[in-house]
């Protein structure tokens, strides 16, 4: 560890501009974070959204299994309005990693 703490206080700053590249790194790192919290955040709560809505829906065909019909057609509506939400999440991660 101190050879290398040595040999950066011996190296001018233009010889380790050459080395590495800091803004590029930084900024792709920054980058590839923001699409892992994008998707990340834009997963998680759909995900917990869906779980809550099969759990409603199990509970209410259990209480009243002549309207499963019905309840299992909402409860599959409003689980593909919830993972829209993720799409959406996904497609802002991409335009983070791809277009800015």
């Amino acid at each position: 560890m101190n050879e290398l703490l040595e040999l950066l206080k011996n190296t001018s700053p233009e010889e380790l501009a050459k080395v590495v590249d800091f803004t590029r790194a930084t900024s792709t790192n920054y980058k590839e974070l923001a699409m892992a919290i994008a998707i990340g955040f834009g997963a998680i709560w759909p995900g917990i959204g869906i779980w809550m809505i099969g759990k409603g829906a199990l509970e209410a065909i259990g209480r009243n299994p002549n309207a499963a019909g019905k309840i299992q057609s909402g409860a599959i509506l409003y689980i593909a309005f919830a993972e829209a939400v993720a799409i959406y999440a996904l497609v802002i991660a991409f335009i983070i990693g791809f277009a800015m």
